[in-house]
């Protein structure tokens, strides 16, 4: 029997980090949790790490597109936050944010960790970037780092 279970060690990967400038306060935290999980428990040297800022959510796909097609990175890191308000706005920009990150993954057959959290309140943003329910950035780093392991075992 041949199982293949991926590990988060990956000091050769080079990851990109595509992040939403709006709503960076709480933004911010997910890119810290990002990173330490990245250098800390993935080993990923800091030259192998790239950043992207882009103004928020919706723009996402596209520069996660153009990174995925650039062929530089092995997995990447979409990181932002989606508050919910009083009109539709939410939906349609938490939908397609999330279908675009899908299709790009799917497309490219590369790792593309989604750590766009799409939440009712800034409460449950704050929280779910490191205060009270873990910290998702580091989540989806942790996650793309499995999976860029588990795609090179199964091309060995």
């Amino acid at each position: 029997m041949n199982i293949i279970a991926g590990v988060v060690s990956a000091p050769d990967a080079r990851v990109a980090i595509a992040i939403a400038r709006f709503n960076h306060f709480v933004n911010d935290s997910l890119l810290n949790g990002a990173v330490d999980v990245l250098k800390r428990i993935g080993q990923v040297k800091d030259e192998n790490i790239t950043v992207i800022w882009v103004p928020g959510a919706y723009e996402l796909p596209l520069i996660v597109n153009v990174l995925a097609d650039s062929k530089k990175y092995d997995g990447i890191v979409a990181l932002g936050t989606v508050i919910r308000g009083g009109t539709a706005h939410f939906d349609l920009v938490a939908g397609d944010c999330s279908a675009g990150l899908s299709s790009v993954a799917s497309r490219c057959a590369l790792p593309v960790g989604f750590g766009v959290l799409t939440t009712e309140s800034i409460e449950q943003a704050i929280d779910r970037a490191g205060i009270k329910a873990g910290n998702k950035g580091a989540e989806t780093a942790l996650s793309v780092l499995e999976m860029i392991n588990i795609l090179l075992e199964i091309k060995r």
